[in-house]
């Protein structure tokens, strides 16, 4: 602690030595820096370092000792009592710390306890399923109906950005809450829901499309043959695990909604395909083709888009 001749105090605080030498060098060639005439040169200047860490500046400052002497460079002594008992001090700590984590209950417990409910955002897909008993997430549901409900006409839906901090209110609220009402009045900027939408599959830990299908897709997307590249997308759509392709159905069929309204909303294929390429795949470790993966992401996603009953259709159809 350091309290100044005008009476402001300042408490400075370390367990590591050489940390506190380094103010300590700090503080003084501060003072030494100071103009003549404002500098205590008259009396000793005591420092003590104590168990605490702290150093004070004692009050019994010779008031009298106030004029400036120039001449005279008057010495700082520096004190370091050290205590061997501040070795187990900390070892008793670390020993209480390690007990106190050993002892925390698991995750599972606290979730079966409900202190911790099962979060929707950042959640394995497959996970929030079998969670909810379903192979769509309920939220990716709503937020669809929600869109084509009050969103298909509107400018730049899924392209403008929403509000940021009532998105992650929404997203707080999925996580937290059970019931979720997307025509309450607080959500009634569409571009909440869509934005909310999009977070939701840009912090899925794998993306809609697994990190193992990526490269299989790029390569099917290179195909130059039209029939025969949607041949090859459609077989490996097919082979996604029942989640991931029940999820993506219904949101490639949602999203050719909305570019069936592009008159509208100015939202091609393309532009949905430039929005949700990156979103929904992406390779598991980015490497100096990110550009190049970036095209291929949107292709695929445009394609699907404008192919979708040769892709999700039934083999009669």
């Amino acid at each position: 602690q350091i309290t100044t001749v005008s009476g402001n105090e300042f408490l400075l605080q370390s367990d590591i030595d050489f940390l506190i030498l380094d103010w300590f060098h700090a503080i003084k060639n501060a003072i030494d820096r100071l103009p003549k005439e404002q500098r205590i040169t008259s009396g000793n200047l005591e420092f003590k370092l104590r168990r605490s860490s702290s150093i004070e500046l004692p009050h019994n400052l010779d008031t009298e000792s106030k004029e400036p002497k120039p001449e005279h460079r008057k010495s700082l002594i520096f004190r370091l009592n050290y205590s061997a008992s501040d070795t187990n001090d900390r070892n008793r700590v670390k020993s209480r710390l390690k007990k106190f984590i050993s002892r925390r209950p698991s995750l599972k417990t606290l979730q079966e306890k409900g202190l911790i409910k099962d979060q929707i955002f950042g959640s394995h897909l497959h996970l929030v399923c079998e969670h909810e008993k379903s192979t769509v997430p309920k939220f990716v549901r709503l937020c669809i109906k929600a869109v084509e409900k009050r969103g298909l006409d509107v400018d730049g839906i899924y392209r403008v950005s929403g509000n940021l901090a009532t998105i992650q209110k929404l997203r707080f609220v999925v996580n937290q809450e059970e019931k979720l009402n997307l025509d309450d009045s607080q959500w009634e900027d569409i571009h909440v829901v869509t934005g909310a939408l999009k977070m939701f599959f840009r912090e899925l830990p794998e993306p809609l499309f697994p990190y193992c299908f990526f490269e299989q897709f790029v390569e099917a997307i290179k195909i130059q043959d039209n029939a025969t590249r949607i041949k090859s997308i459609r077989s490996l759509v097919k082979k996604l695990p029942r989640p991931n392709y029940d999820t993506m159905k219904i949101l490639f069929e949602h999203l050719q909604k909305i570019a069936a309204k592009e008159s509208v909303n100015l939202m091609s294929t393309q532009s949905l395909g430039i929005v949700f390429g990156p979103t929904l795949l992406r390779p598991e470790k980015e490497t100096g083709n990110m550009a190049v993966h970036m095209l291929y992401q949107n292709q695929i996603v445009e394609l699907m888009l404008s192919e979708y009953s040769k892709i999700f259709g039934s083999e009669e159809d």
